[in-house]
Order: C-alpha cells, then structure tokens, then sequence
C-alpha cells in the first residue's frame, strides 16, 4: 500500500515540506493530526465515547482512544477531518457541527518511533447511543461509554479506575457486551498534560 503523504512542520508550526508517515515517526516531524471526541448528555450526565483501537493496529492496539481520529494527509485541510469521523464510526457530519477546542502538541517518543502532533481538537454533542455508531472493523474494535465526571477525575489522580460500557466487535463482526472499570494504562499514551488539558476544555463546554 502506498504510504500516506503529510505535511511537516518545524518547532514553531511553520510548514517546512511533504514526509512519508513512516519517515513523519521515525525522523520525529510535527504533522497535522484531527481530533473529534464525542459526547452525549443522558438524565443530567455526560457521557464520553471511547474507541477500542483493534488489535491488529501497528500503534497502540487494543488500547481505548479518542472517539475518532486521522492524520491529515497532504492534500488535506482540517475541515476535511470530518472524512475520519465517517471513516471510523460512520457518523456523518458537516465541520460546522463541531465545537473546536484548539490546537494541541504534544511529542511522544518510544523505541523507533517519535510522534510529534499537531492537533486540531473538536467535540461533538449528540443524542447518539454508544450503540448507535458504525465502525470500520479494521480500525476500530468497539465503542465505549464513560461518565464524563469520572474520566475527568481519572487524568487529575482522583480515582484509579473508572467504569467504561459498550460493546467490542468479535472475529466475525458480532457485538459483545463490554462492561469494565479500567485505569489509565488501558488508554493510548497521550501525555497525562494532554488529557489533564483536554478534559478541562471540554467540562467548560459543557459545564458542571
């Protein structure tokens, strides 16, 4: 498969070129990331959706992740971003549904491997289930729910796990009812000042 091509950026975002995404991880250049976490309001609580990432994924598999999210190739725009939300849980959306939180970086580094992101973050507010998405199996595993209050206070040390519900997609497609508590190292390694950052974003959106 031809690698996907994506802009590059020098420390202090100014675009410098055009990298493959193997070379974008293993030369640690910024490149453009879009976001879009989902959430949803039921009897008074706010819910976050989380995808299970698959298990065949090369980075991160079987970890739970942002709701939906891409690299912005090289042709691309962020308004595009919204192709990743369709893509990955078959929500159709138009860019000005969705409530932009800004432009987070953050670097992670592991052993062959530098991801230096540029991301441009969003939130959705829907009336959608956790049942109610469609997901691109090769991508994306299940989908879960979580108590926005709780997953708030996991990122800022207040509790250890947290209750996560939903469902995890079986060998041949099938729904499996997920019910777990999970702590923080069943999530994708975003540094904890990015989710620290993030969920402070989003409860001023929605307040509580």
């Amino acid at each position: 498969m031809k690698s996907e091509r994506l802009k590059i950026f020098d420390d202090k975002r100014n675009p410098i070129g055009i990298a493959s995404r193997e070379e974008v991880h293993r030369l640690g250049y910024w490149h453009e990331v879009f976001q879009c976490w989902v959430i949803s309001s039921v009897a008074g609580a706010n819910y976050i959706y989380l995808q299970l990432r698959s298990e065949t994924k090369k980075d991160y598999p079987s970890l739970f992740d942002i709701t939906a999210a891409g690299h912005l190739l090289a042709n691309e725009t962020v308004r595009d971003g919204v192709r990743e939300i369709k893509e990955e849980i078959g929500v159709s959306l138009n860019f000005e549904e969705l409530i932009p939180l800004g432009i987070f970086d953050y670097c992670v580094v592991r052993e062959n491997f530098i991801d230096k992101e540029l991301a441009n973050v969003f939130l959705y507010k829907t009336t959608k289930n956790v049942d109610d998405f469609i997901l691109q199996q090769d991508e994306v595993a299940g989908m879960v729910k979580a108590d926005f209050k709780d997953f708030y206070e996991l990122w800022f040390g207040q509790k250890q796990e947290i209750k996560v519900s939903g469902y995890k997609l079986d060998s041949q497609g099938e729904r499996m009812i997920l019910n777990e508590f999970v702590g923080k190292d069943r999530f994708v390694p975003h540094p904890l000042s990015f989710y620290q950052e993030l969920t402070v974003k989003i409860k001023e959106v929605i307040g509580g």
